[in-house]
């Protein structure tokens, strides 16, 4: 049976921090609306598929090779540039603030882990008036290797230097919930971007339409 965790591990991309901006940007350099879409689950294809082969790139070069490929090899260097530039802008998700701000008032500590690399999420947490609430950030750069692998989780259970059981992962991605519950942690599946959970994956403990409501469930399990 789940407890009431001791730290939250907060996914970062899609689910603290809100790509919906870069849709313009994507617009603007002439690719169609839903490229938005098809540049992020490419970039998430290609970093899980480097981690399955082997090998590691870190995210900025993931995610540009990616937007080459979406924009089908015709991007100019500066196109690129222009989306790419985009994500030093990104603001955070609604809910986000809140969700934090529950878990904090109930004496449950925050961390960041994220596929994106460190100086970009601290500097998102900055802008975005988050950074009081997080402890730490954890990166996948740290281990080379990315999300969903039981190495990214192992990592931040080390950092955190708390056990599985005490951790909670918290994530709009069900693959990340499930990656995370395969290696002993407790998990929070916001629903606000997937809408749907895939019953090929592991249950999240979990399950709200939003961060803030992943939050007041995580606060409401049983302490210790």
């Amino acid at each position: 049976m789940v407890h009431r965790p001791h730290t939250v591990a907060f996914d970062v991309v899609e689910t603290l921090m809100t790509l919906e901006p870069l849709r313009g940007r994507f617009v603007e350099i002439g690719l169609h609306t839903s490229a938005l879409e098809r540049w992020f689950d490419r970039m998430l294809r290609d970093g899980m598929a480097l981690t399955l082969a082997g090998d590691y790139a870190p995210f900025p070069s993931v995610a540009e090779s990616a937007l080459r490929v979406v924009g089908g090899g015709r991007l100019s260097d500066d196109d690129a540039r222009y989306v790419l530039d985009g994500l030093a802008t990104l603001p955070a998700q609604d809910d986000a603030r809140e969700s934090m701000r529950l878990l904090v008032d109930a004496g449950i500590s925050v961390v960041c882990l994220s596929n994106g690399n460190r100086d970009s999420t601290e500097a998102f947490l900055d802008r975005s008036g988050l950074d009081g609430f997080v402890d730490q950030v954890i990166t996948v750069a740290d281990v080379q290797v990315w999300k969903p692998s039981p190495a990214v989780y192992a990592h931040a259970l080390s950092c955190i230097g708390s056990a599985a059981h005490d951790v909670a992962l918290v994530a709009v991605h069900a693959f990340d919930c499930h990656g995370a519950h395969a290696v002993g942690l407790t998990t929070g599946w916001a629903r606000r971007l997937e809408k749907h959970y895939p019953d090929l994956f592991t249950r999240a403990d979990v399950i709200g339409d939003d961060l803030v409501e992943v939050a007041s469930g995580l606060v409401a399990l049983s302490p210790d």
